[in-house]
């Protein structure tokens, strides 16, 4: 019966946390159609694509206690999003289809953390954590250079219903003086050991929850 339940709540968990990754990471790619406010809103995305990558890989890695399943949990989400973008396409929105994986990168340094540190969870808090937050925004700027110009593809996709925040307009310059990389990477730093952290106390919470 534990057995049956556990195998039961990891693939809850897969779901649900998956599929929220892919809620709060689809429009990441997109930030640039808000050209007022792109760097905040590039900081803001990469904040919260660090945090729901590592909770979930987080998770995995020590549900699991397998090296590797970081880099699976990332490819789940990248799978579902391109799916989801796909859809939206399908509908007529005028986003790129291609996501570029930026997680995927970040999740094997995760996933190098806790190898190289024998499956130690305060290591792979600390350092994993450290890793994700200050290399994710740096993949994530690579995904805003490859995506399409905004105005250009509103143009070639018109749409007399867009919602006001989809209207192009003129960008202004600079709400962010500084690197919204660096911005983005320092915050994460922080941040992302604590999403860590929280990742680890779900596989804690997961166990007792079924040993009850």
């Amino acid at each position: 019966l534990m057995v049956w339940l556990r195998r039961c709540t990891h693939y809850l968990f897969i779901v649900v946390v998956a599929v929220n990754s892919t809620l709060l990471t689809i429009n990441a790619g997109d930030y640039i159609f808000y050209t007022d406010w792109a760097w905040t809103s590039f900081v803001v995305f990469s904040i919260s694509q660090t945090l729901m990558l590592t909770v979930g890989a987080c998770y995995y890695l020590t549900f699991t206690g397998v090296p590797g399943t970081a880099t699976y949990y990332a490819l789940i989400m990248t799978v579902y999003t391109w799916i989801a973008k796909g859809a939206w396409f399908a509908l007529g929105y005028p986003y790129d289809f291609i996501v570029t994986p930026v997680w995927l990168p970040s999740a094997m340094l995760l996933d190098l953390a806790y190898w190289a540190t024998k499956k130690n969870k305060h290591s792979l808090i600390l350092f994993g954590g450290v890793l994700v937050g200050m290399s994710l925004p740096l993949f994530n700027m690579v995904n805003l250079i490859t995506v399409a110009d905004p105005l250009e593809t509103a143009f070639k996709y018109p749409r007399p219903t867009l919602p006001p925040y989809m209207t192009p307009i003129e960008p202004q310059v600079g709400k962010f003086y500084n690197s919204p990389v660096a911005l983005g990477a320092g915050a994460g730093a922080v941040l992302a050991c604590t999403f860590a952290a929280l990742g680890c106390k779900l596989t804690t919470w997961t166990y007792r929850w079924m040993a009850a």
